[in-house]
């Protein structure tokens, strides 16, 4: 991310929220007119929410909103949680760089403590329950690995048995951004160099982190077939989860085998500049999530945030930006969030029993 005034292009994409993407290969190609987003009975246990930077930042928000319906928490290139606490000045001074010092993790768990006495997060002990991972590349010069660092401190304090529980996994000569492996069916021109990160944000670390990240989540998978992912890659109209910030349209991967229901879920969260927006499909189609979503019955859904003037690189609202024009102490990271609540929106949906004709 850059500074909001500089607007520095690639690499650095924007100061008010973090710069990355993921992606997934599939052969589908989304249909040109969005419908909504379908009920599938998909089951309501072993759900899982990934992101990568601002992505990171909101799946962290999700997971502590409402421990009680995810299993698994993976959070790539981003700090603790509530790390800005409603503030632009310390999402940019501590929550990517640290150059206000590092976060102050006593005034977070505060703050964590005031939300749960007024029922604004989950319960304790559903928190303490999760499977936690959080991957940071060494040489990220956009959200410092520290960070990293202080996000797992913090989800020591409160899982059951973080040694059984959480994996922090550093890369070293690793960038911002999200490592896919050598095999991986993106376009060379979709990848960017490990260290260096920028354009997709799609590193070529030639690390398989989908899989790294949803084998310690929900236990041992069934490595993915050599041949394409069977599935089709659905384009929603998000409309029916109106909240400041999202884009028009979201995407949905269902395996076949998931058609008639009955599968699991993961939640994937892009980071700045690297929704369909910005880059088209190429956040979707080439994180190699999908590959181990059809192998092993989960579906996948990628919200898109949009661009805005508050939010020029269209960043999910970790630090209150969606929040702020009409509250002085922004919400954003909690069950009242308008993000959080339309994102909450969209997994019950999937969950619920389709419609009989």
């Amino acid at each position: 991310m850059s500074d909001p005034a500089a607007m520095r292009p690639v690499r650095c994409l924007s100061a008010v929220g973090l710069c990355l993407t993921l992606g997934m290969a599939a052969p589908a190609v989304a249909q040109s007119t969005p419908e909504s987003l379908p009920r599938l009975g998909l089951a309501a246990h072993d759900a899982s929410v990934i992101g990568v930077s601002s992505g990171g930042y909101m799946a962290t928000q999700l997971a502590v909103a409402w421990p009680e319906r995810f299993s698994g928490l993976g959070v790539l290139a981003a700090g603790p949680w509530a790390c800005a606490r409603g503030s632009l000045s310390l999402a940019l001074g501590q929550c990517m760089g640290t150059h206000k010092g590092p976060p102050d993790l006593e005034l977070l768990a505060d703050r964590y403590r005031d939300y749960r006495e007024r029922d604004l997060v989950g319960e304790a002990e559903a928190l303490a329950e999760l499977r936690v991972f959080i991957w940071q590349g060494a040489e990220d010069d956009t959200v410092a690995p520290a960070l990293g660092q202080a996000l797992a401190e913090q989800f020591r304090g409160w899982l059951a048995a973080p040694e059984e529980q959480l994996s922090r996994v550093e890369s070293e000569q690793a960038g911002h951004g999200w490592p896919v492996a050598a095999d991986t069916q993106a376009p060379v021109q979709e990848l960017t160099d490990c260290r260096e990160g920028g354009a997709t944000h799609l590193l070529a670390c030639d690390r398989d982190i989908a899989g790294e990240a949803l084998g310690w989540l929900h236990g041992e998978l069934t490595p993915p077939e050599a041949q394409e992912a069977s599935g089709r890659l659905l384009a929603f109209d998000q409309a029916d989860f109106d909240a400041r910030g999202l884009a028009d349209t979201g995407y949905l991967y269902v395996p076949e085998r998931c058609e008639a229901g009955g599968c699991t879920l993961t939640v994937a969260l892009h980071g700045c500049a690297m929704g369909a927006e910005q880059i088209g499909e190429t956040f979707v189609r080439h994180s190699g999530l999908n590959d181990w979503a059809a192998a092993n019955e989960r579906v996948v859904l990628y919200p898109q945030a949009e661009t805005s003037l508050p939010n020029p690189q269209g960043c999910w609202d970790w630090w209150g930006f969606a929040e702020s024009a009409w509250q002085l102490d922004p919400l954003h990271d909690t069950r009242e969030g308008t993000q959080t609540s339309a994102l909450m929106a969209m997994i019950a949906r999937l969950q619920a029993a389709p419609e009989t004709p």
